[in-house]
């Protein structure tokens, strides 16, 4: 599977979801760019945007963007806060399908 860590992700996550394509936003050439056209862009080349923003689920349409969305939700926004919710994420990796939003916290 082919995932996109949005910039609000920190980059040394990426070694932590093993048998997948990891790439980021900034790797991309796509660094500030806005949900809904970050959406945009990743539809054609990622199966799957995995973000820190808890908004995007009101913010946007993710069945019309075609691509899923791993919403991860720790205390802080570190790599020691959200190493421990990437077991969880790997776990949502196996259902999650286009169109569909999925959170994933420690409770």
């Amino acid at each position: 599977m082919k995932l996109l860590l949005d910039e609000s992700v920190p980059w040394p996550l990426r070694g932590h979801f093993p048998g997948h394509e990891v790439f980021t936003t900034a790797y991309m050439g796509w660094k500030g760019k806005g949900n809904g056209e970050l959406l945009a862009l990743a539809r054609d080349e990622f199966d799957v945007l995995i973000t820190l923003d808890r908004n995007i689920p009101h913010q946007q349409r993710i069945t019309e963007a075609d691509v899923a969305v791993v919403v991860m939700i720790g205390e802080l926004n570190t790599i020691e806060d959200l190493m421990p919710l990437a077991p969880r994420t790997m776990d949502a990796l196996t259902t999650i399908r286009r169109g569909e939003i999925v959170s994933v916290s420690a409770e």
